[in-house]
């Protein structure tokens, strides 16, 4: 009886567990990309094939679906302009936002403001809400930079809260929470104090915690990984290598070397084979850059002896002003550990690496199937779907990859979406759906030998991640969520 009641109260809520067809994290199932979603439209825009569009306040943040509840965040207030230049969003603007909406109506049935103890600096590509909600189909979970976690009950209601932070992170955050169980599981990779967090779902309490000094600054949203023996792993990008958790516990099991700085894209998982990609200006070259050691450097640039070097110590005006990359705790100066950040960050190279599972440890140089390094995104993590392995590299540069051997099957140029990528691709019905930051989505027929079905203006800015559900798409741009589908033969 009592197993009988909550499943009609779940119902009556129009929440539930998340099934097969849901999209209740970032990138949907398993942080995939992949759907089961059918009979999807080719075409659509602000005009074509809308059942609903709802306005929204800006944010980045994906939407994610449970049942009959779509949930997003957003920075009401925030001014997303300004592209290139870094800011500070000022104190008196900007309201923190969790929003839920009916999946069918695209109502919103109620919003939540999150505490706001700090406005911490982004970049103008990022948002003070980039992070996409989790849900497990009673709660939903939010993560903002600028406080900390969140839970909210199907009702709105805060069934806890975390604050967290402040962070050390000159771009924002873009990693979001996932589940796993009864765990809500975070990365908060920064310049200094990194760290990765488990907590309880149902009380918010702290089940473990990790740090991870070795690591910088990061936006990877990690995966969980359920091999055939041994424990669930959580598979977490972090600069200059990938490392693998026990989900339970957060015993660090084994790692691989070779990442570029600040990875972006979360990774994919398929049988044994796990693929994680990680790009970075400065990245390209073959050849790694040399850099002169600490002690060597010092005797060069220490014009006082103090052991540190200091802005006006430094030898060129390009050097001065890139000197905050290489200030990590922001004292102003330089020491050892962050110049050996710095010599790693110049001599990183951009890859996509194929790495397959098994054993403990450092696995470098067992179990890299193969790297890649050219042709690679910024953002938008790979999308493994139909057989081939997909990435879109700024300027529409798609190019399809065979998983098993990184040969590359089919390069081009989507023609008429040139543009910068941030939402990352997604695949269901057969089709491949990518969406660049001028709001251009490009469907294409999946496969190695892609085609180009069809070219949609949406006709603003995107940055979030479509979510694909039973025969619609649910699409975030900068100021509406819309809901997408073919006319339905009555």
């Amino acid at each position: 009886m009592r197993l009988w009641v909550t499943v009609v109260l779940l119902a009556s809520a129009g929440l539930r567990a998340p099934a097969d067809g849901d999209w209740a994290q970032f990138r949907g199932p398993s942080g995939s990309g992949v759907g089961t979603a059918r009979n999807l439209p080719v075409e659509f825009g602000p005009r074509k094939n809308v059942v609903w569009k709802t306005e929204v306040p800006p944010g980045h943040s994906s939407p994610v679906i449970a049942g009959d509840r779509i949930f997003l965040t957003a920075a009401e207030g925030e001014d997303l302009g300004d592209a290139g230049r870094e800011k500070v969003v000022d104190q008196a603007e900007g309201k923190l936002l969790t929003i839920c909406l009916d999946r069918q109506t695209g109502k919103i049935l109620w919003q939540r403001e999150a505490p706001r103890p700090r406005k911490e600096r982004f970049q103008p590509t990022n948002s003070a809400a980039s992070p996409s909600p989790v849900t497990d189909g009673r709660s939903v979970y939010v993560f903002f930079g600028d406080f900390g976690l969140l839970a909210y009950g199907e009702d709105g209601n805060e069934r806890w809260r975390m604050p967290l932070g402040p962070f050390n992170n000159v771009n924002g955050h873009g990693t979001s929470p996932i589940l796993w169980g009864n765990l809500l599981i975070l990365l908060c990779d920064q310049d200094t104090g990194s760290y990765l967090i488990a907590v309880d779902k149902d009380s918010g309490r702290t089940r473990w915690r990790v740090e991870r000094p070795e690591i910088t600054r990061g936006y990877a949203t990690p995966a969980i990984f359920q091999p055939k023996t041994g424990p669930v792993e959580l598979i977490v990008p972090g600069a200059y290598q990938l490392v693998s958790y026990a989900v339970e516990t957060g015993e660090k099991l084994w790692w691989v070397r070779g990442l570029s700085w600040q990875p972006k894209s979360a990774p994919v998982i398929a049988g044994d084979r796990i693929y994680a990609h990680s790009w970075e200006g400065g990245g390209e070259a073959e050849t790694p850059t040399e850099t002169p050691a600490w002690a060597e450097t010092l005797a060069r640039l220490d014009a006082n002896k103090d052991r540190r070097l200091t802005p006006e110590e430094m030898p060129d005006q390009r050097t001065k002003n890139s000197f905050y990359l290489n200030d990590l705790n922001g004292d102003s100066a330089v020491d050892e550990r962050e110049w050996d950040f710095y010599r790693a960050r110049r001599a990183a190279r951009n890859t996509l690496v194929a790495i397959r599972h098994g054993g403990r440890g450092d696995l470098t140089a067992t179990n890299v199937v193969w790297r890649m390094q050219k042709f690679l995104p910024n953002v938008p993590s790979p999308l493994l779907y139909q057989g081939a392995l997909y990435i879109v590299k700024d300027g529409g540069i798609l190019t399809s990859i065979d998983p098993a051997t990184g040969e590359i099957r089919k390069q081009g140029r989507l023609a008429r979406a040139p543009g910068v990528y941030y939402s990352s691709p997604v695949g269901a019905d057969g089709k491949v759906y990518i969406a660049s930051q001028e709001g251009k989505m490009n469907v294409l027929k999946a496969g190695a030998e892609w085609d180009v079905l069809a070219v949609n203006d949406l006709e603003e800015e995107c940055y979030a991640t479509p979510a694909l559900v039973d025969d619609r798409i649910y699409l975030r741009t900068r100021g509406a969520l819309y809901c997408f589908a073919r006319p339905r033969i009555r």
